[in-house]
């Protein structure tokens, strides 16, 4: 077993993608290769017919242990244009409320021939724990788990990047708002990162941005303008109130005074800047309508992408074994 399999869950022993856990630890050559194939869907998705068979028999579960409508969504309907048969649990409602355990859960949903999991977990790491207890021909796509990693945001915010700017070399990216209670946020820093971007900057008040972040690579700002300055993409936070535990934040108003993305702030960045946001957003606090809206704005092209995105991860795990 070579080091990389070895110490990557999300790899077999041929250095393939057998789950999409998180961006880290994927080369930089995994990445682009995803990117690739995701942008092949694109095409399809603006056909007129927009199904293709690679996925025909196969049997995709939803298993969301938390709220979600974008993901949740563009998994099912990726799901569903490359043919495969979908099913939506609802884990509110089922078992896990009974107080199955989650292993006893997909235990039971494996015995229903289950080809792939999409999973969204509120505990960090549940993806992983999944992953290491599954059949060999099954897969695990982290939906987003905890405050941890979101892998298929992190790379539909790739791909909304390559499409606009080109490449990843000498691009300024700043993204702003609660880092450290934000998944996309570390899957975009680590794909950043990766795909060789010079400069990944977080921007927020202290209390949301701490300084030991600098640790990731990433530049430290504690103010908008001076954060965003020259930037050619300003990837917005969503604030997360269901996280948050304790008075980390004055109130939204103060946190839009002073890092809220108007069009007025945005004049700091660079002429030809793009503004993304993973939704779902707060108008008016993380970020004004007439940006959000405006000529620099990224944001519904980022779901469009994320169905090519989500697409792409579901085919390329299904075509190899652990």
């Amino acid at each position: 077993m070579t080091m990389s399999a070895k110490h990557n869950p999300q790899l077999n022993k041929n250095g393939e993608l057998i789950h999409l856990l998180a961006t880290e630890g994927l080369s930089r050559e995994m990445l682009t290769h995803i990117l690739d194939t995701a942008e092949q869907f694109v095409s399809v998705n603006s056909r007129e017919v927009k199904k293709v068979p690679l996925l025909r028999g196969k049997s995709v579960f939803n298993l969301f242990f938390e709220n979600s409508t974008r993901t949740r969504t563009t998994f099912e309907i990726a799901a569903k244009r490359l043919s495969a048969d979908v099913f939506n649990l609802d884990i509110a409602r089922s078992s896990t409320a009974k107080g199955e355990t989650l292993l006893d859960t997909i235990a039971n949903l494996s015995a229903m021939a289950a080809d792939i999991f999409v999973v969204r977990h509120s505990e960090s790491g549940a993806p992983y724990l999944i992953a290491r207890n599954v059949a060999p021909h099954v897969h695990v796509i982290n939906a987003g788990d905890g405050r941890h990693a979101h892998p298929t945001q992190g790379l539909l915010d790739m791909l909304t990047i390559r499409h606009h700017k080109g490449g990843f070399e000498n691009l300024r990216v700043a993204i702003v708002g609660d880092v450290l209670h934000s998944r996309v946020a570390r899957s975009d820093i680590h794909a950043l990162l990766t795909l060789g971007c010079p400069e990944v900057r977080v921007v927020g008040p202290q209390t949301l941005v701490p300084a030991n972040l600098a640790g990731m690579g990433v530049r430290v700002f504690h103010s908008l303008t001076e954060g965003i300055k020259d930037c050619d993409v300003v990837i917005a936070l969503r604030l997360q109130n269901e996280r948050m535990s304790g008075a980390l934040l004055p109130s939204s108003q103060e946190y839009f005074k002073r890092f809220g993305i108007t069009t007025e702030k945005l004049q700091y960045a660079k002429p030809d800047a793009i503004v993304m946001h993973p939704g779902p957003i707060n108008r008016g606090v993380e970020i004004d309508s007439a940006v959000a809206d405006g000529p620099h704005s990224v944001i519904l092209q980022q779901v469009t992408f994320g169905i090519a995105v989500r697409m792409a991860a579901m085919s390329i795990v299904a075509g190899h074994e652990a």
